[in-house]
């Protein structure tokens, strides 16, 4: 087997991933680089999730070689390697108890557990933790329970728990889901902001829009059907051409102000009522 490249944060040679006798995904070959910012794009059921679920250390492929941090997933100590992975998803919220307090919740990513039990943190971890809250905005919430949180402030604190082990490598599933315009354009400003920040980790990002991909954000992956249609640097990947065929339909595409913005081509013959 190969040895892993340690100048590579992944490295997926043909991985795939089944279940239940179906492809999720793959097998797709795959390489993210220090500093580098990932947009993975695709309708439902794409294999987006499956594929960053492996990226995350959470699941094994079934076929195929993963790298992460210059570790081979199969033969390395996962709760050893997930600490240096910063993850936010909408699985890992539905976990949180409602009850939790917003900067318990924060500063337990250290241990990489749910809220806190019998763990002791120094004031280092309680002053980071709050750093982390307000690199998001959200550090007025930081003694309120989750359960009492809006959709975009869960957004901003689970972000925030991603980054409180200054991971080195920071996976974002579908951020903007969910939220109303207002909340989706400020959580994109906010990550326009840490796309920028020399010292940010290098980034993943799952979304089916592209209008939510920040300003900054460097390379991107669409994945239809589990398989990848295309990947390679943003400007050459986020086409009209690849995202029809992507999508499976005729899109449109602009471009304003470093966003992106699509829409279906409307069909002839077809009237506006």
């Amino acid at each position: 087997m190969a040895q892993p490249d340690p100048d590579l944060l992944i490295e997926f040679d043909d991985v795939l991933l089944r279940r239940g006798g179906n492809t999720l995904v793959g097998p797709v070959s795959w390489k993210v680089e220090l500093d580098e910012k990932w947009v993975i794009l695709g309708p439902n059921g794409a294999g987006k999730t499956s594929l960053l679920r492996i990226a995350a250390a959470e699941v094994h492929p079934t076929s195929g070689t993963a790298h992460l941090l210059a570790e081979t997933l199969g033969r390395v100590d996962v709760n050893e390697l997930r600490p240096r992975i910063g993850l936010s998803s909408s699985a890992l919220a539905s976990r949180v108890p409602a009850d939790e307090r917003v900067s318990d919740l924060v500063v337990s990513a250290g241990y990489a557990v749910l809220g806190r039990w019998r763990e002791r943190y120094d004031d280092l971890d309680t002053e980071r933790a709050i750093e982390m809250l307000e690199s998001l905005g959200a550090e007025h919430l930081a003694e309120r329970t989750f359960g009492t949180l809006s959709e975009g402030e869960r957004k901003r604190v689970l972000i925030a728990r991603a980054l409180m082990t200054d991971p080195e490598l920071l996976l974002l599933d579908e951020p903007a889901a969910g939220l109303d315009l207002g909340g989706r354009e400020d959580l994109v400003a906010r990550l326009t902001d840490l796309a920028a920040d020399p010292d940010s980790p290098a980034t993943v990002l799952v979304t089916h829009h592209v209008e939510e991909i920040p300003p900054g954000f460097t390379h991107a992956m669409l994945l239809g059907d589990g398989a990848v249609v295309a990947q390679g640097l943003l400007d050459d990947v986020v086409t009209a051409e690849n995202l029809s065929t992507t999508f499976q339909q005729e899109i449109l595409l602009d471009r304003a102000d470093d966003r992106f913005f699509a829409r279906r081509a409307r069909t002839p013959g077809r009237h506006r009522r």
